[in-house]
């Protein structure tokens, strides 16, 4: 996997040409150069206390409301063939971070060893994603508990951990992030999320390059009013499965 993007030297960068405009000459360039530079320093870390406390609170308040249903997923996945219930992997979160990725399992024990045999039949094709609408691989209680997104519940203890947010791009696996062109790595500049805008848009069907830019207008108009309307666009798009396989 190649490196990720160096984004504390673009930050020096985009600092250092601001002093440039506005930091030499006059005291009152000076001036106005610190009163900018520490507007958007209160700006956005008055933006990110915001949206880390809302998924502090959201997340752990959602961990218990939603325990009876964990424990009858887990008694389901575990009667139906005595295997695990959680299935974990190692994703990738922001700036390249791996971290460990939990799901209620909804497939059959083993599974990662009869995917290369199946890549082919792959519905994103020529993809870097890999996605299959018939995946011979899921479990009867897989297919409904990925049908509502149940499956994914489970990260809320990554949102509560801080890997995780509500909203955000999709983790990707190492092994996608490692065929990413520089463009796509754009997608690694903020923390991942539990939903996103191209989940409420399709989710699995829609091709990769397209996820890729709806990410990236998410990053680039991000704020709390379009992370509330991506939770609220969230339920009738798992409510509906649309996507989902």
């Amino acid at each position: 996997m190649q490196a990720p993007l160096d984004i504390d030297g673009r930050r020096t960068e985009l600092i250092e040409e601001l002093y440039g405009l506005y930091g030499k000459g006059t005291l009152r360039m000076r001036l106005r150069f610190f009163r900018k530079k520490y507007a958007w320093v209160a700006i956005t870390g008055g933006a990110w206390a915001i949206k880390r406390s809302f998924d502090i609170l959201a997340s752990l308040a959602a961990l218990l409301l939603l325990s009876p249903l964990f424990l009858v997923v887990a008694a389901g996945i575990w009667f139906t063939d005595r295997g695990p219930v959680l299935y974990w992997q190692k994703r990738v979160g922001k700036w390249g971070r791996e971290f460990p990725f939990p799901k209620f399992r909804s497939m059959m024990v083993g599974a990662d060893t009869v995917k290369d045999a199946i890549l082919e039949q792959s519905d994103h094709e020529e993809s870097i994603t890999f996605k299959m609408k018939k995946d011979p691989r899921v479990t009867g209680i897989g297919r409904v508990i990925r049908k509502l997104s149940i499956d994914e519940l489970p990260q809320l203890w990554c949102v509560l951990k801080g890997e995780m947010s509500l909203v955000g791009p999709r983790p990707p696996l190492p092994r996608e992030v490692a065929l990413y062109t520089l463009a796509d790595r754009r997608r690694l500049d903020v923390t991942p999320g539990l939903t996103s805008i191209w989940a409420v848009s399709g989710r699995g069907d829609i091709p990769f390059e397209r996820q890729v830019e709806l990410d990236l207008q998410y990053i680039q108009s991000r704020s709390i009013r379009t992370d509330l309307k991506i939770l609220l666009k969230t339920i009738p798009a798992v409510l509906f499965g649309r996507g989902a396989y």
